[in-house]
């Protein structure tokens, strides 16, 4: 028995150091937290460990995913990862997979071999797929995340708490590549350009990616060709870094040539307002022709110097004197550290007054409102980095609900949170939302042959069956079917009756969820492949859970109401007269009369 084994034990105690040695663990996710947390599983004691992550690691993952080193850059976050972990202990059994956790390999059955899973994730719709195939598998799920200095950890767990789906989740702020690189219209706009987009390619690495939105559309697709394109000419751009006329091979490239080939798309101006390109030589003879009062006229200034909104001109002597310096920064640092970069600080003052000039002269470009260096800091400084100290609090605090989650003590567990100041903020776990689509809906695993089954066969067989047989015993008549949010089914429009055709005809696959809804309830079946498959073509492999008395009393409840409504819309027979510019109605089942002056 090693050491730290030896301590796990007095620490933890035997019985429930037996069950951490003996759980599986799935870890979702190997970046900020992920790092963090797969050394704290290794050194608490878990032994057997999967980790799971589809990334590969940027150099500017380095400062806060510690587990990576500059020789790790361009390979596998999952499978660094797992080898710098196993220096902490040798003794643990980790795979790696460098792979999409949406895969239809990771199915429910695939989900139900792990003890729990412990979510570290960037991104709202993986953690929204995790969060439903936990609550298909019915294991305990233990959520993540951190933003800036503020962080959180709880455990979701099917009828006993909160889902992440029961109460809304805010939409982080992105935006269309477009929108950011040919038709900005608000300053937020411009400043994500200079701080997300030019500044790391000038001096980084283009880090800042979750600032521009993840679109499919055909206009987006363009946009990234052509910000690709570009990205390649600023690369040749950089490696002129220090030269004399540094500063105007920049300006000359963003905010002239780039406008100009904007200007060539006539039919993006039709009805937008056109882009005004600036001329560097133009605004140098300006500056040089203005006498030194003029230069030095203070007289329309007020408030503090950060809070003055610059004028052409001076945004114009800033972006040559900061771009100046921060090349030269960056320079230095390549002296000693090839690879080096510079990374963007709201407190860097070179950095600001780049971002501030940059994003100034772009909106005189596109006529939108200048600001100041004061607004430019608040607005470029939400969005927000990622701190190493929070991720490893909370990595911490996701081991402690792991703990208590092996202890069986599931709805004790307590959410924590990092709150402002560093403070620790713990809360009762919350009851399943009643209304939640989610973990409240019933759900059960089906064996199919794609090949043969269509969706006439689960109705039949599945959806239309007894419930005493395991089946759902929904009318048929107010049957509709869901994917995800498109309509497969209804009973009520021709169009969408595709009961006929097989699963793999609707482009089904193993793992896909299906939402079948009548008008009392609704039930999700998970669809596997099964070898073992009849000729039915369809093994259900667990009854459909009966509704519950809450959920059947919430039905019955609609029921009465939408009934009274009915009766009320067929009473109410009301016919009216104008008399004198008086509206008289009239009921025909009461005598009363309501007159409207």
């Amino acid at each position: 028995m090693s050491k730290r084994e030896a301590h796990n034990i007095r620490i933890l105690g035997q019985e429930l150091y037996n069950k951490v040695a003996t759980s599986k663990i799935l870890l979702v996710g190997a970046g900020g937290i992920g790092c963090e947390l797969l050394k704290d599983l290794v050194m608490s004691g878990f032994k057997d460990i999967v980790v799971i992550d589809l990334d590969t690691i940027d150099i500017s993952n380095l400062n806060r995913q510690f587990l990576f080193q500059r020789q790790h850059v361009k390979k596998a976050k999952a499978h660094v990862a797992k080898e710098s972990a196993l220096k902490f202990n040798p003794e643990a059994k980790i795979t790696s997979l460098q792979a999409n956790i949406k895969e239809p390999q990771f199915n429910v059955q695939w989900f139900k071999q792990f003890t729990m899973v412990l979510n570290a994730l960037d991104n709202l719709d993986a953690r929204r797929h995790v969060n439903t195939m936990c609550l298909a598998a019915d294991i305990p799920l233990v959520e993540s995340g951190t933003q800036g200095y503020l962080g959180q950890a709880y455990v979701i767990k099917k009828y006993e708490t909160e889902c992440f789906e029961c109460q809304p989740k805010p939409t982080p702020t992105t935006y269309p590549v477009c929108t950011i690189r040919s038709t900005p219209s608000a300053p937020i706009h411009c400043i994500v350009w200079a701080k997300s987009f030019l500044f790391s390619q000038l001096f980084g690495n283009s880090e800042d990616e979750e600032a521009f939105e993840n679109d499919n559309s055909e206009e987006n697709a363009q946009e990234l060709a052509a910000l690709a394109r570009e990205t390649a000419e600023l690369k040749a751009i950089k490696d002129a870094a220090g030269s004399s006329d540094y500063a105007q091979k920049v300006f000359d490239k963003v905010f002239n040539m780039d406008i100009k080939r904007l200007l060539s798309m006539d039919t993006m101006w039709k009805n937008r307002k056109k882009p005004n390109p600036l001329d560097y030589n133009t605004l140098e003879n300006s500056i040089e022709s203005m006498t030194s009062a003029e230069e030095n006229d203070t007289s329309g200034a007020t408030g503090l110097a950060d809070q003055k909104v610059w004028s052409l001109n001076e945004n114009f002597n800033v972006f040559k004197d900061s771009v100046v310096r921060l090349s030269n920064r960056y320079l230095k640092q390549r002296e000693t550290q090839p690879d080096a970069i510079l990374f963007f600080d709201k407190d860097d003052d070179d950095a600001m007054d780049f971002v501030t000039a940059t994003s100034n002269l772009r909106a005189c470009i596109f006529d939108i409102p200048t600001k100041s260096l004061f607004d430019v800091k608040s607005m470029a400084g939400n969005i927000i980095p990622a701190i190493a100290t929070t991720n490893a609090v909370i990595a911490g605090f996701v081991i402690m609900k792991a703990y208590g989650i092996l202890r069986g003590n599931i709805k004790n567990n307590p959410r924590t949170y990092l709150t402002t100041g560093s403070r620790l903020v713990q809360e009762a776990n919350a009851e399943p939302n009643p209304n939640c689509g989610v973990c409240n809906s019933r759900s059960s695993t089906v064996l199919v042959n794609f090949e043969r089954t269509t969706l006439e066969d689960l109705i039949n067989k599945v959806i239309l069956l007894e419930q005493e047989k395991g089946g759902a015993e929904f009318n048929k008549e107010e049957l509709s079917i869901l994917q995800g949010s498109k309509l497969i089914y209804d009973a009520f429009e021709e169009e969408v009756q595709l009961a006929n055709k097989t699963l793999n005809e609707l482009g089904l696959q193993s793992g896909s969820i299906l939402r079948f809804q009548d008008d009392e309830s609704d039930v999700d079946l998970i669809l596997e492949a099964g070898s073992s498959v009849t000729n039915d073509s369809v093994k259900l492999l667990n009854p459909i859970p009966k509704l519950t008395k809450s959920k059947e009393e919430d039905t019955n409840k609609r029921k009465l109401e939408e009934s009274i409504i009915d009766d009320i819309s067929k009473k109410a027979k009301i016919t009216h007269n104008v008399v004198d510019n008086v509206v008289i109605l009239d009921d025909d089942d009461e005598n009363d009369i309501v007159l409207l002056d």
